[in-house]
């Protein structure tokens, strides 16, 4: 075995590496796109500097985790990112818009509000009457936002 890892030139890491990345057509999600380009890395490292075969496996492993993590980091990041523009699932912000007449006189401050099959704690900068219009402006956890609607 370790004979066979000492023959082991640029040309097997080549190959090694466009059968890694042929495997990633078959739709692997992504997993063997990074071994491959670190498999292709190793090719081109064994092109210039000629390195034993401990090496090209410390090269092939090292460049495998760094090329994955840093995909991880950068898909990571833009999912949060898109995560928090989608109101999929977030009761709460889907109501942002929402109207509703208020049941009951409201001073300025914290009340309570129905609104569909629900009650909120509500908040607003004015005093209202019932039977006004409000628009639900903003959310923060629980407490919803409302303005008088026009």
């Amino acid at each position: 075995m370790i004979t066979l890892l000492e023959q082991m030139n640029h040309w097997h890491w080549l190959a090694f590496g466009l059968l890694l990345l042929a495997g990633e057509l078959l739709g692997t999600a992504g997993y063997f796109l990074w071994l491959g380009l670190s498999a292709l890395l190793v090719a081109a490292i064994l092109l210039v500097l000629p390195i034993g075969w401990e090496m090209q496996w410390v090269c092939f492993a090292v460049f495998s985790l760094v090329t994955t993590w840093q995909w991880w980091r950068y898909q990571h990041k833009k999912d949060t990112q898109s995560d928090a523009k989608r109101s999929l699932n977030q009761k709460e912000k889907q109501l942002i818009g929402k109207t509703t007449r208020l049941t009951e006189n409201v001073q300025r401050g914290h009340f309570r509000l129905k609104l569909g099959d629900s009650t909120w704690r509500a908040s607003c900068d004015q005093d209202l009457e019932q039977g006004t219009l409000v628009k639900v402006t903003d959310v923060d956890g629980i407490t919803l936002f409302v303005t008088k609607a026009e």
